[in-house]
């Protein structure tokens, strides 16, 4: 499954690790995703969405 909002349609990010003596290793940045029941089209369904899209009201949960 991907790390994918699907609402907002973020993605992964990589990066570049650096510690104190410069040794330098790649890094991955995930979107923080929570499976949320929404509301969509007017009916119940289990999606993915990131936490900015939940808070921004981009996303109406279920009760």
């Amino acid at each position: 499954m991907a790390k994918k909002c699907e609402v907002c349609g973020k993605t992964p990010v990589v990066g570049r690790q650096v510690s104190h003596a410069h040794n330098v290793s790649a890094r991955r940045f995930e979107p923080n995703l929570q499976v949320v029941r929404a509301i969509v089209n007017g009916g119940i369904k289990r999606i993915r969405v990131c936490t900015r899209c939940i808070r921004s009201g981009r996303v109406t949960k279920a009760a």
